[in-house]
């Protein structure tokens, strides 16, 4: 048979399955693996190893696995429905008839596969291309194959078929070379194969394996040898949890070989979709989740959890520090034990110091709030000091409100500020004051009652409680 050119070949990715060893409320392939859905890593492999074309299979919670490809692939890629689950046989067909017009070499693979190299994917679509063949397959072995269809091969040694685990004999269940579910095929053939297959099975459904038997029939069948550490599907709770480490693990390692100063391989956790430039340092137990930014020169130290968050160059965040949604700017620290809640936006050389939280504020260059603080809905200039203990009492049981603190303003400790409300550049407010209204410019803003000294007080007050005591 001629070879068939792979300038342009389609993947079908089947992820329609419930999964229900999962024991989840959430559909299988939009588990994450690293910050990102199962299914979404094995669209992205189809795409690196240069698929043209990419149908992914949909059935259980549909409108959930669309919005997650349409979220991370916009129109890259196209569903197909399987009504019902009748096998993966059923599945591809549902795709081709989506696509009547689909051309070329067909991948097909499954969609719980996190961990596939793209580089694998290619090779096999080149190789059955190359060869001419009908079918081409990736095999493994394993020490225990249960679960798995079996790779039967004819006296030459070619692949004949495979039969699946529930339908092996004695001696077919004892082979150990398996099915990963890896094939690619010439578009023709597979249409022709999909219309004759029967559910005369143990599960009686349409298995994809027929095909490869049908290939075999009329001609050759290439297979290449895989390994099953990368090719291997989740399918309970802890498969996620062994692909989870693994691939950050992987992660761990290249950003280490990319000039990143990582402290601990075995305990740094980095969502695939992180960005952190060379010479950033990242401690021990540290979370980096979603789509965080870290510049150079960065450091985040041990413990920390951030998500969405930006740290520019030379910024410090210093150990057990939560933040999510906000921006460190240039120099910046934060913590130890700081809380930068959503749409906190620091400045460069700005700090938030130990036991203080942020929450939808802005804090202009170089000023502070140095410890045990909340400062919400706020606006804060530059060269601001907010002493500490100091709160933003932003909320009055129906609405936030926004407090102002414009260029060098001083907070003493333990002030308040019932908001809205603004402080003009320049003012002080002093140590234990309740601001309720607008303190102007260069004002010192006072709101104590005048203290009063009782002598002899303390000791009459704790005869008192001992006489109470006896």
């Amino acid at each position: 048979m001629p070879a068939e050119s792979t300038d342009t070949w389609s993947a079908i990715i089947l992820a329609a399955g419930e999964g229900t060893r999962m024991k989840s409320d959430r559909p299988k392939v939009l588990h994450e693996v690293a910050g990102r859905s199962l299914v979404s890593w094995v669209v992205q492999a189809a795409l690196d190893a240069g698929a043209s074309r990419c149908i992914v299979v949909v059935g259980h919670a549909r409108a959930q696995v669309e919005a997650e490809l349409r979220k991370r692939f916009g129109p890259q890629v196209e569903t197909a429905l399987q009504p019902s689950q009748n096998g993966t046989g059923d599945a591809v067909r549902c795709a081709l008839d989506a696509d009547p017009g689909l051309q070329g070499p067909v991948l097909v693979l499954y969609g719980d596969c996190p961990l596939i190299p793209a580089n694998v994917l290619s090779a096999l679509v080149q190789q059955t291309g190359q060869s001419g063949a009908d079918c081409g397959l990736v095999t493994a072995r394993l020490a225990d194959p249960r679960g798995y269809g079996r790779i039967v091969r004819d006296a030459s040694g070619m692949v004949s078929r495979i039969v699946e685990d529930r339908d092996c004999s004695d001696k077919e269940r004892a082979i150990e070379e398996v099915n990963p579910g890896l094939y690619a095929f010439r578009d023709a053939f597979l249409r022709e194969a999909i219309g004759t297959l029967n559910p005369d099975n143990a599960q009686g459904q349409l298995y994809l394996t027929d095909v490869v038997e049908l290939a075999a029939g009329r001609g050759r069948v290439v297979d290449m040898r895989g390994d099953m550490s990368d090719l291997a599907g989740v399918n309970d709770q802890r498969d996620l949890a062994v692909a989870d480490a693994t691939r950050r693990r992987a992660i761990a390692e290249e950003l280490a070989r990319s000039g990143v100063v990582v402290t601990d391989l075995d305990t740094l956790y980095v969502d695939a979709d992180c960005e952190i430039e060379p010479r950033a340092s990242l401690g021990a137990n540290v979370h980096l989740r979603g789509r965080c930014v870290i510049g150079a020169n960065a450091r985040i130290d041990t413990g920390c959890v951030l998500t969405d968050v930006v740290v520019e160059s030379d910024a410090v965040v210093l150990p057990y520090t939560v933040a999510t949604d906000s921006t460190i700017g240039q120099a910046a620290q934060v913590g130890p034990f700081a809380h930068l809640r959503p749409r906190s936006v620091l400045g460069p050389k700005s700090k938030v110091g130990n036991f203080s939280e942020t929450k939808k504020t802005t804090l202009g260059e170089g000023s502070k709030v140095n410890h045990l603080s909340y400062v919400g809905d706020g606006i804060i200039g530059r060269d601001v000091n907010i002493g500490a203990g100091t709160i933003f009492c932003n909320y009055d049981g129906e609405q936030k409100h926004t407090t102002v603190l414009e260029d060098d303003v001083f907070v003493g400790s333990d002030s308040q500020f019932i908001a809205p409300v603004t402080v003009k550049k320049g003012a002080y407010v002093a140590s234990g004051t309740t601001v309720t209204q607008d303190v102007p410019a260069d004002a010192l803003a006072v709101s104590r009652t005048k203290q009063e000294n009782k002598l002899g007080y303390a000791a009459r007050l704790r005869a008192r409680f001992r006489k109470k005591k006896s």
